[in-house]
């Protein structure tokens, strides 16, 4: 990449096979291929097969595509592994035949996870290989309806120079089984480790082979994990779906609103409630908020799950505004439960959490905040305000703040719903 140090890399071309030269094959041409007219395309769509773990299932938009490749990136160690051994457990069950190729572990290794998961794996046919040549060859051979690869970095080619995990050598191996996914029918799901630099096999040089991408998101060490479906051909994108880690396995978690504020404070400042848009399901979430006295010549501005320059941004409509002053304070900001919020409908919330923390003033507990926050410091509507209400009257939330075009027209059971144009008017309503 332009302006970056140790991004230049290196990829061996592949051995030209012997024939005809370029030029007398460019001089004699290809024969042209066959078309059709849309409307005459023959065929009928292939039935999905569910898993029977909701969450997943959902993210992928109702279960495995046959004949489809799904990549499932994230950091090491944070459960990717576990999940496609539940999963391939789950297809052998119904039954269908499931090959899970293990290249990063032995077969030992891959037994001994198996025996600690609730769905029994022990019928999954296991094969430790690293060569794409042998693996395809053990698929077609065997007429899987399911083959799973862990993981893509470990695999190679030797029509392909350069060590496994290069970038020549990944891409080669994707394509490959993406190819011997869409001839044969045969669903392929792939492990791909996320580098240091946040892309899977550096830089996102995958996703556009792929048909499906699910991101592992969250922390290692967290108790629940947070899969996000950032491309999907068969389905809509930024589905999430919330899987709880246990000694057992993956356990998927029915209702993710209860569960990141679950452990939220009652009477402490700087913790505001906002309802977010993952895909099709709304998600109510904490924003915990804390501006205390710098003790540096600089202010610190930390934010974790927010984009730290639309932190700035809010910092300066709050001071301009709304009259508070952060100059001379440090300013950390958390999306609770390892959420990141990538829609501008939780600017109000984290302003109204910033706020509560300036003050040392506590919200109510029963209050939600959505909204998207301008330069002018006005609160402008966010789309879907009705699912949101909806999912937070289900948690106890009886009053919600929103922009005064963003009132819904009809009414939320249980909710009250109160217009405000500017942030310093919801300031004055709040904590009067």
């Amino acid at each position: 990449m332009c302006g970056e140090w140790n991004t230049l890399v290196e990829e061996p071309m592949a051995a030209r096979k012997t024939g005809k030269s370029p030029a007398r094959a460019r001089k004699r041409g290809h024969a042209a291929g066959p078309t059709s007219i849309l409307r005459n395309v023959g065929g009928a769509e292939s039935a999905r097969w569910t898993t029977g773990i909701n969450e997943f299932d959902f993210v992928l938009g109702g279960g495995v595509v046959p004949g489809s490749m799904v990549l499932v990136g994230g950091e090491p160690g944070i459960g990717k592994s576990t999940l496609l051994l539940q999963v391939a457990a789950r297809l052998q069950a119904r039954p269908l035949r499931s090959l899970y190729v293990s290249g990063e572990e032995s077969a030992l290794q891959v037994k001994l996870r198996s025996d600690r998961l609730t769905d029994g794996a022990g019928d999954v046919e296991l094969l430790t290989e690293t060569s794409l040549e042998t693996i395809i060859a053990t698929a077609a051979a065997g007429r899987y309806d399911v083959m799973f690869v862990d993981s893509i970095q470990t695999v190679y080619t030797e029509e392909l120079e350069g060590a496994p995990g290069s970038v020549g050598q990944v891409r080669e191996c994707a394509a490959r089984l993406m190819r011997f996914a869409k001839d044969s029918g045969t669903a392929v799901l792939v492990v791909g480790h996320v580098t240091k630099s946040g892309g899977i096999a550096g830089p996102k040089t995958l996703e556009h082979i792929v048909d499906t991408v699910l991101y592992f998101e969250g922390e290692g060490t967290a108790e629940h994990r947070v899969l996000r479906a950032t491309k999907n051909r068969f389905g809509s994108v930024d589905e999430i779906g919330v899987f709880r880690m246990s000694g057992e396995g993956l356990v998927a978690v029915g209702n993710p609103s209860e569960l990141f504020l679950g452990d939220r404070s009652r009477d402490t400042s700087g913790s505001a409630v906002t309802a977010l848009m993952e895909g099709s399901r709304p998600l109510l979430v904490e924003v915990q908020g804390l501006a205390a006295k710098s003790g540096y010549g600089t202010p610190q501005r930390v934010a974790t799950g927010y984009d730290s320059k639309r932190l700035a941004l809010l910092l300066a409509v709050l001071e301009r505004r709304a009259g508070l002053s952060f100059s001379q304070m440090d300013v950390f900001l958390n999306i609770a439960g390892g959420i990141r919020m990538q829609e501008p409908a939780g600017d109000l919330a984290v302003a109204t959490a910033l706020a509560s923390s300036v003050f040392d003033r506590a919200l109510p507990t029963d209050a939600m905040f959505i909204g998207e926050v301008g330069l002018g410091g006005e609160i402008r509507p966010v789309a879907q305000v009705e699912r949101r209400l909806a999912e937070g009257a289900k948690l106890g939330i009886t009053r919600a703040y929103v922009a005064t075009r963003g009132v819904p027209q009809r009414p939320v059971r249980g909710v009250t719903v109160r217009g405000t144009a500017t942030v310093q008017e919801l300031f004055e309503t709040v904590f009067a």
